[in-house]
């Protein structure tokens, strides 16, 4: 099964070569798909020249459009038969890409998502972990489901799943609505437990926990009575 890696990047200048680096020092992708999402820091120059070594494919968004709209132009261009979304600012690490795969390779699972709330973490804020948390505890609730960490970056699909479903967030809200569209079809998202290194704003971490909270909280409560 071929194996497509989705990287939606915005303004990441000081780690997009390292996050390159990592998946490909893994070496399980058969395709590499960077959505620059309008970056102006510098990052598109870096990845036009990434893009020279021939190992992955780089899509421009000509404006910030959302992680969301990202993903969404990364799924219409891959080609792999599992597809994983890979964050671009260090907080997941590749290395665990072998137990995220592992369960669509024997079908046993149909969608993977990693758990922070599992493995081996550097510890992130208190008040975002309440925010998952809770957020989590509304997935459980309205869709009768028992995730430890909905709105984790480390989510894998395959092809055939993801790309039947409509999706249509632009923003970070993408994470409950995916969520939300695959429990109702009747699939059961397989966990395993991840690596995870928590960066902070100053670093550059992009989600705002009470209006992206928001968001998620009423996508989860949308999409349980539509579509």
């Amino acid at each position: 099964m071929r194996l497509s890696v989705i990287i939606p990047v915005y303004n990441e200048r000081a780690t997009i070569r390292e996050i390159l680096r990592q998946v490909r020092a893994v070496g399980l992708a058969d395709e590499i798909i960077v959505v620059d999402d309008g970056s102006t820091d510098g990052t598109r120059e870096i990845l036009q020249e990434e893009a020279r070594n021939g190992d992955i494919r780089v899509i421009f968004h000509e404006r910030n459009m959302g992680k969301g709209a990202a993903v969404r132009t990364g799924i219409a261009h891959a080609t792999g038969d599992i597809l994983l979304i890979q964050d671009a600012d260090l907080e997941y690490d590749p290395r665990d890409y072998p137990q995220l795969i592992r369960p669509i390779q024997e079908g046993r699972a149909a969608v993977v998502y990693g758990s922070r709330f599992l493995g081996p973490r550097k510890a992130m804020l208190f008040w975002h972990m309440i925010g998952n948390k809770f957020l989590t505890l509304v997935t459980n609730l309205l869709y009768d489901a028992i995730l430890s960490d909905m709105e984790t970056g480390y989510k894998v699909f395959r092809a055939d799943v993801i790309r039947n479903i409509p999706l249509r967030a632009r923003g970070f809200e993408f994470e409950p609505e995916i969520t939300a569209k695959i429990l109702k079809r009747g699939y059961r998202i397989f966990e395993v437990p991840i690596s995870y290194y928590g960066r902070e704003f100053k670093e550059g971490k992009k989600i705002r926990p009470l209006r992206d909270g928001l968001k998620a909280l009423w996508t989860l409560i949308k999409y349980r009575f539509t579509d």
